[in-house]
């Protein structure tokens, strides 16, 4: 069930990073980089929650719990994702592209332990047992 699971993160991850990655670069010509980079992360989450609830982790019910925990999970990885994209710019002498690829791979392990083991948890109990 994990390897599943994390294969499906990944390809989900994937849909999500390009969605993020093409509207933060369209936005970087009309907003600061910070700016851009909050609101792509935004959209690729939206992306991933509908892909990760359905498909990664056949998640059913409590929807609305889910959207609570995942948005909580989502903010909390936003703020590290801007975090990291302006610690990497001020470092490396704004490279946007590095700077990306850093604040993606710190929120990617962030986001798949959180809806692993917090957001989508009570779906992968079956009768007491995790379905592990």
């Amino acid at each position: 069930m994990l390897k599943k699971q994390l294969l499906r993160f990944f390809v989900t991850g994937c849909s999500a990073v390009i969605t993020d990655s093409i509207i933060y670069y369209l936005l970087l010509h009309v907003w600061p980089a910070s700016v851009s980079k909050g609101v792509s992360f935004l959209c690729g989450a939206g992306v991933a929650f509908i892909l990760n609830k359905l498909w990664t982790f056949e998640a059913a019910s409590n929807t609305v719990t889910h959207i609570w925990k995942f948005s909580i999970l989502y903010a909390s990885t936003l703020a590290a994702n801007i975090a990291v994209n302006k610690l990497v710019l001020i470092i490396f002498n704004g490279n946007y592209i590095l700077a990306f690829l850093m604040a993606t791979g710190t929120s990617m392990v962030l986001n798949f332990v959180g809806q692993k083991w917090w957001v989508f948890k009570s779906d992968e109990t079956v009768s007491g047992r995790s379905v592990l």
